[in-house]
């Protein structure tokens, strides 16, 4: 049986694994969604709005890509490491 220290050690694994997929998810949708707008951009016309909205795309895509990136690796190490011990 998990003591108190070990439930709550795993329910906060747990919410950051969720928060971890959540914004991969999202930072991976943005990035497609500069691509289709940048294949649009690039067979119709390449104007202004839709370099302005791809630059806000990939700055905002990074922004919430990188550090799901960061913190879904520090969740399976966290994992890989207890599994280790066990």
């Amino acid at each position: 049986m998990l003591s108190n220290d070990s439930e709550s050690l795993a329910m906060r694994r747990e919410q950051a694994s969720l928060i971890a997929n959540t914004g991969r998810r999202i930072g991976y949708s943005i990035f497609f969604l500069s691509l289709i707008i940048f294949v649009i951009g690039f067979t119709v016309e390449f104007n202004n709005l839709v370099a302005k909205t791809l630059t806000v795309l990939l700055i905002v895509g990074s922004v919430v890509l990188a550090p799901s990136i960061l913190l879904h690796y520090a969740v399976r190490g966290a994992e890989r490491e207890e599994k280790e011990q066990s």
